[in-house]
């Protein structure tokens, strides 16, 4: 249970959070929710947190990654790479995370490895038959047991490093769709990524406008525009538009594009602007935290030891050099992210 002040903004409830679990790289990281208009969105930490939500009590907060960097490799937190690895997780039960049998299997024979220890085949059996990992998971036993039977000698850490390896090669690694149709009034999804915005068809990218060719984001009601420069818009429009089903899910997806852009683009954080007297127009909502250079640059410099932390496991099949046991600290976590 978290204590907030009346007035808190979104920022005092984040950390919290990230104090209870000794997180480190906090800036990978948001808490989402179910917008009164049922839109996903985040807690946004500069704005009081009863100015976005109605009803406290009835909402539930979901800690979860928000930016996903190219190269996970960046990570430098052992605690900060598993709760990757728990998103990941998620994401491929709820086939929020598509790819090939092959890609799933293997993603999902690295997670026995962190959970259950090296390969047994009995146990492997018992536990894929009461935990489901992957929405079609009973086609693809014996796949994952066949690359969990290779994985011996690994620690958890270690598999949760080659897991995100695995990860990061998906075509939809890091990629959330919001739903959208183009002018010609053709259903496409927008996504937002370290690179750009994305169009998809589906789950195939379709276009990709890097940050390089954009000269600005806005949205008008529920359209979304995307402004190209000058030397780019010779070869098609000068501004693309795409409608999306509300002006609420609308601005929710802007934000989360004015987000990422900040945390990769940026060499720090963008200041606030001073508020006009008498009127003022457009948003002054901004990004708040450290950007992802700024998190690097520290790592550069900062001479300290990683944080140890425990993690859930469900048997004892490890060796000296692999046991960890099991504290409250993420269990709650685990079942959540």
């Amino acid at each position: 249970v978290f204590v907030c002040q009346q007035k808190s903004c979104g920022k005092g409830l984040f950390n919290l959070t990230c104090s209870h679990l000794n997180l480190a790289e906090k800036e990978y990281f948001g808490l989402e929710f179910c917008s009164q208009a049922g839109n996903h969105v985040w807690l946004e930490p500069l704005k009081p947190i009863t100015k976005q939500v109605k009803n406290p009590k009835e909402i539930l907060f979901k800690f979860m990654v928000k930016f996903f960097p190219v190269d996970p490799g960046h990570l430098r937190e052992e605690l900060t790479r598993y709760l990757f690895t728990l998103q990941i997780k998620k994401d491929l039960a709820l086939g929020q995370l598509p790819c090939s049998d092959k890609s799933a299997a293997l993603l999902v024979s690295h997670l026995l490895q962190s959970e259950l220890g090296d390969f047994h085949e009995e146990t492997d059996q018992q536990h894929l038959a009461t935990h489901r990992y992957l929405p079609n998971q009973e086609y693809l036993d014996n796949k994952i047991m066949h690359y969990h039977r290779r994985h011996g000698g690994k620690t958890p850490a270690e598999s949760d490093v080659q897991l995100l390896d695995v990860a990061r090669k998906l075509e939809m690694y890091g990629i959330r769709p919001h739903p959208a149709s183009d002018g010609e009034g053709t259903q496409i999804n927008l996504a937002v990524t370290h690179m750009g915005v994305l169009v998809l068809r589906g789950n195939t990218k379709i276009n990709t406008f890097n940050w390089s060719k954009i000269r600005k984001l806005s949205f008008k009601r529920k359209h979304f525009l995307i402004k190209l420069h000058a030397n780019i818009s010779a070869l098609c429009k000068d501004t693309l538009e795409f409608t999306m089903a509300s002006r609420d899910a609308c601005k929710a997806f802007w934000k989360t594009c004015v987000e990422y852009h900040a945390f990769f683009r940026l060499s720090e954080e963008p200041k606030s602007k001073p508020k006009a007297l008498l009127c003022s127009k457009g948003s002054s909502f901004r990004y708040s935290g450290r950007t992802q250079r700024q998190l690097l640059e520290h790592q550069r410099k900062a001479k300290m030891k990683s944080l140890p932390f425990e993690r859930k496991h469900y048997a004892s099949r490890y060796d000296e050099r692999q046991c960890r046991s099991s504290p409250d600290l993420l269990t709650d976590i685990s079942k959540q992210v």
